[in-house]
């Protein structure tokens, strides 16, 4: 029998609990406007902290009616603004309800609430759009973000009306100034340049930030000016060497990544010094050397502390809570101060650890963290001796290529950016990173829509390529397949172009390498090189093509493939010919391989070149102001003589 009843039962309870909220709804359909307010009034003081009912009204369909009351402009400014705060405090209960609330398009409702002239209500409005973007269930583009709105803000006034606010009696007034400002000014130029020229009571406004940032006021307060300074100087607005830079910004920033400070402070000081810092060298090595801060950092890594679970249980919980926080930030901090000098890297290297830490940090599960720890990594990895010593020893290419298996394409980035350094001809890594399936992924990669990821995957692949075995190269070019390499020499990025003409570069070098290519894919080479040619393309992309032809023109059975073919020929003439120097220079390169006579055929190849009027050309260009043209060309034509 208990199986039977158990269901109505449920049921029975269910009832009960909506019956019990449904006259709250019933009375927002009152004709008696009085009754209404009452009604919202009531539903206000029952929804107050009590989640539950919160849910229950929102099932039984309060929010749709409470939008039409808000939106009505026969309601009373009393009971639109009694309905805003009831939403309000709706949005305040679970992320469900959020979801809810803007099923219902709330965000149109409140916004257009904005343009009431009642300050109450406007007030309410706002205080519900605060509490439904600070959830994460609400996308930010349902507000202003990006350029775009930081210009209409500007366009209407925003930067003049904030302004006077900083001088404000009330701390808050002045901070959510301060914020807007920070805001605004994020990589915005316009907005920056125009900051730093605006007057407040007679004083210049980066003067005023600059005030703030004193160690007298609240932490809050030195943090965000910190940042208003920060994104004005990276936007333009402030030279990096302005001594409200060096003198004021940096130290303050430096002085949040102390051990006094609380962690949240510390997350946000790291974070706004790597941004500050991040494009700059000298501002790096200021950092670098301002209290200790390399080894400061090196605290970061120290939470959760070992303390006692049932001493501290609050404090480990805290800590829990921004250990992630505080890694990510010292990560992102090491990757800005060594992003140039290579003293820095040395520095953070020899921090306690800190190769053990980027390690772990590549196989941590919070995907901010591994980013961090890859862009530390490649920032590291740009160090030749440290790709020959601490990569080596701590064998970072194992987390790095399984980083590269799967994860997000930002992460992708970073780590195939990483994965070219530790491809270099010098990297100990080289070998064994080959031995773990690197080919079959980077060309996977170089056929991503992404275009960072097709530039990475070609420049690995070109470094991998760079005085390889035969084995090697074969790999690379079943791995690419023809069709895709085609597809990367008429790829519409410049890059992507002149990084595949590396790759082809280099995989034919060496005699016997460029004989065995061309023997298998000559046709197809010959015919991109002819494309690219006759394309419209910079001179750094036709001198790299020349340079192509002028290694081909240095195989012993290759070289047939040019001699064979009358265009490409006309080609190599109308080139040797051309305004550009460098063109030239390229151009003859392939004609003294060609000429070469110690080389079997080479008599036949001189008189064919001089039959289409090579030698003519080489003699004007023995007469050239140009040294290294002259130089050239008169060795070419004692291959004639001799």
């Amino acid at each position: 029998m208990a199986c039977v009843l158990e269901t109505p039962l449920r049921m029975s309870v269910l009832s009960e609990v909506t019956a019990s909220s449904r006259h709250y709804v019933d009375r927002l359909f009152d004709p008696d406007p009085q009754k209404v307010l009452q009604g919202v009034i009531d539903m206000k003081n029952a929804v107050i902290g009590n989640n539950k009912q919160k849910a229950n009204l929102i099932v039984l369909g309060a929010v749709p009616r409470l939008l039409y009351l808000l939106q009505q402009e026969t309601s009373s400014t009393e009971l639109r603004t009694e309905c805003a705060v009831v939403l309000g405090s709706l949005a305040m209960g679970t992320e469900n309800n959020v979801k809810s609330l803007l099923d219902c398009h709330i965000i149109p409702a409140l916004l257009q609430g904005l343009l009431s002239p009642e300050l109450k209500f406007i007030e309410a409005c706002l205080r519900c759009l605060r509490t439904i973007f600070t959830s994460p269930v609400t996308p930010e583009e349902l507000l202003y973000t990006g350029p775009d709105h930081q210009t209409i803000l500007f366009n209407h006034g925003a930067v003049q009306n904030i302004a006077h606010l900083l001088s404000s009696t009330s701390y808050k007034v002045r901070m959510q100034a301060l914020k807007c400002f920070s805001v605004l000014a994020f990589e915005n130029p316009q907005v920056s340049m125009t900051l730093v020229n605006v007057l407040v009571d007679g004083e210049l406004l980066p003067q005023i930030f600059v005030k703030m940032l004193q160690r007298d006021k609240p932490i809050e307060m030195q943090l965000t000016s910190a940042k208003c300074l920060t994104y004005m100087c990276r936007a333009g607005g402030i030279q990096t060497d302005d001594n409200c830079i060096v003198l004021k910004t940096l130290p303050s920033l430096v002085r949040m990544c102390s051990k006094e400070r609380l962690l949240e402070e510390r997350v946000e000081g790291a974070e706004t010094l790597a941004y500050l810092i991040e494009t700059d060298v000298e501002l790096q090595r200021i950092a670098s050397i301002t209290d200790h801060l390399i080894a400061m950092l090196s605290d970061y890594f120290k939470y959760p502390s070992s303390v006692s679970a049932i001493t501290d249980i609050k404090r480990l919980d805290h800590d829990l809570k921004h250990a992630h926080e505080l890694r990510q930030a010292a990560f992102k901090l090491y990757a800005s101060l060594g992003a140039n000098d290579e003293d820095i890297r040395k520095k953070i290297i020899e921090t306690e650890n800190m190769m053990d830490r980027i390690v772990n940090g590549l196989s941590e599960s919070s995907i901010k963290v591994r980013l961090s720890a890859v862009r530390c990594l490649h920032s590291l990895s740009r160090s030749v001796q440290q790709l020959r010593t601490s990569f080596q020893d701590h064998a970072v290419w194992k987390p790095l290529m399984k980083v590269l298996q799967n994860a997000p394409d930002e992460v992708l980035v970073v780590a195939s950016s990483t994965l070219c350094n530790l491809l270099l001809e010098f990297s100990p890594s080289k070998e064994p990173i080959l031995e773990s399936g690197a080919i079959e992924l980077l060309c996977s990669l170089t056929q991503s829509e992404n275009l960072a990821l097709r530039v990475n995957g070609i420049w690995a692949l070109m470094n991998m390529a760079f005085q390889a075995e035969q084995k090697i190269k074969a790999d690379i070019l079943q791995g690419l397949s023809t069709e895709q390499l085609f597809q990367l020499l008429s790829d519409s990025d410049v890059n992507v172009l002149m990084k595949t003409l590396g790759l082809l570069r280099n995989l034919l070098s060496t005699r016997p390498h460029i004989d065995q290519i061309m023997s298998t894919h000559g046709k197809q080479i010959m015919q991109a090189v002819t494309l690219i040619l006759e394309g419209e393309h910079n001179i750094e992309v036709k001198e790299q093509t020349l340079c192509i032809l002028a290694n081909i023109a240095d195989g012993t059975t290759a070289k047939e493939l040019i001699m064979t073919n009358d265009d490409i020929l006309q080609k190599i003439k109308y080139y040797m010919s051309h305004s550009n120097a460098k063109l030239q220079l390229a151009a003859m390169f392939c004609i003294s391989n060609l000429i070469w006579n110690e080389e079997e055929g080479s008599q036949e190849r001189q008189d064919k070149l001089r039959d289409i009027g090579i030698v003519d050309i080489l003699h004007k260009l023995s007469q050239s102001s140009d040294p290294n043209l002259c130089d050239k060309a008169k060795t070419a034509l004692q291959q004639y003589l001799a």
